[in-house]
């Protein structure tokens, strides 16, 4: 096997995880808010935060890395309209996603405090969500963009 298709495979691979644990994380972090129940949404917040850092954080390294790599391996100059709009909203997608995790976090933090102390969920609890919710959109949106232009190529754009 040469190294084109290794890496190659790496950067399919590591597509499909990011996309695939950012999507399961919102819907379970999603499905959590929704229930309401304090001790719930922090220990799905715990999930979220560890599965962030082992799973999303690092194929999001590998995908910048392995798609750079084989770009250049191609010979494909990375002013190409539909490279420069995928890493465009590359840098859209990562400026949604890090205000999302310290969200996910602080949602967390704030429904361990409201269990530790056998209160209601604070109101910046739901102002944190509503922004998580807000900033989840446009990467989500971004990342199908990202894969539609790694399938399609338009010359066009």
């Amino acid at each position: 096997m040469t190294a084109y298709l290794v890496v190659k495979w790496v950067h399919v691979l590591s597509s499909t995880l990011l996309f695939g644990t950012g999507l399961g994380i919102a819907f379970f972090m999603w499905s959590a808010h929704r229930r309401g129940d304090a001790a719930h949404i922090a220990a799905t917040g715990r999930t979220v935060v560890i599965a962030d850092a082992c799973f999303t954080a690092p194929a999001v390294l590998v995908q910048f890395l392995s798609g750079w790599w084989l770009a250049r391996f191609l010979g494909l100059p990375l002013d190409y309209s539909w490279i420069r709009v995928a890493l465009w909203l590359f840098v859209l997608v990562g400026c949604c996603w890090l205000p999302v995790l310290w969200l996910q976090v602080r949602a967390r933090n704030l429904a361990r405090e409201a269990v530790a102390r056998g209160t209601p969920l604070p109101r910046e609890y739901h102002v944190v969500m509503r922004w998580w919710f807000v900033l989840g959109w446009p990467a989500f949106i971004g990342v199908m963009a990202i894969f539609w232009l790694m399938v399609a190529k338009p010359a066009g754009l």
